[in-house]
């Protein structure tokens, strides 16, 4: 097994809320990392982005692998070159935001030679609220894409089922049973349901099928601003 960082992949369709769960997942890991870095390789979603989240990652010593300011808008195959420097560091956590379907995580065959040899963690977020993964069959054939895409085989599954600041602990429960299915179909573990901090009081039925993470809204669209 070849040394490298310590590498968590976050897969998954449009608006499925990787960027959200990268930002989360980073804040947790820095607590116990010093040397922490996210790596925005979503050259799809022209919304929520990593390299938005700049002023959160300095604020909190996270290092953010990503194209240039200037460039930060551009709808552009951008692969920040750094990626290959902090690969190779066994002193860095390093989170990587992949684009959504199989078009975003192409960006991650890019480096299929560098970490074909490591231990990767690579996470599917499943948003059950997103029409296309809203069934069994479409959820399979996304992740199955992203596979193909990546050439990585997917580690975890991940509900995220949420509609923004209007998510009902109903919405995660739907989602929780979609993610359940789509475990048991492909042989993939359910790692964690990601659940928004106003629905904090109401996991306990959810925390007796699944582990439960709470997870902080940090990034707002245009209109929400």
């Amino acid at each position: 097994m070849k040394k490298g960082a310590d590498i968590t992949i976050i897969t998954g369709h449009f608006g499925s809320g990787k960027t959200e769960i990268s930002i989360n997942l980073a804040l947790e890991a820095k607590k116990t990392n010093a040397r922490t870095a996210v790596a925005d390789l979503d050259i799809v979603n022209p919304y929520y982005r990593a390299r938005d989240a700049r002023e959160i990652f300095d604020q909190n010593g996270i290092e953010l692998i990503a194209p240039a300011e200037r460039l930060a808008a551009a709808d552009l195959p951008i692969v920040p070159g750094d990626m290959g420097r902090v690969i190779y560091d066994p002193e860095y956590k390093l989170i990587v935001d992949a684009g959504g379907d199989k078009d975003g995580a192409t960006a991650l065959g890019q480096f299929y030679n560098d970490w074909k040899d490591m231990k990767l963690e690579v996470l599917f977020i499943l948003n059950a609220n997103r029409p296309y993964v809203s069934t069994l069959e479409g959820a399979v054939e996304t992740l199955q894409k992203i596979e193909a895409a990546s050439r990585l085989k997917i580690t975890g599954i991940i509900n995220n089922s949420n509609v923004g600041s209007e998510t009902t602990i109903q919405d995660v429960e739907k989602g929780l049973a979609l993610s359940k299915e789509l475990a048991d179909q492909l042989g993939i573990p359910l790692l964690t349901t990601m659940v928004p901090e106003h629905l904090s009081a109401e996991i306990a039925g959810i925390e007796t099928e699944s582990p439960v993470k709470v997870v902080t809204r940090y990034l707002k669209l245009p209109w929400e601003m």
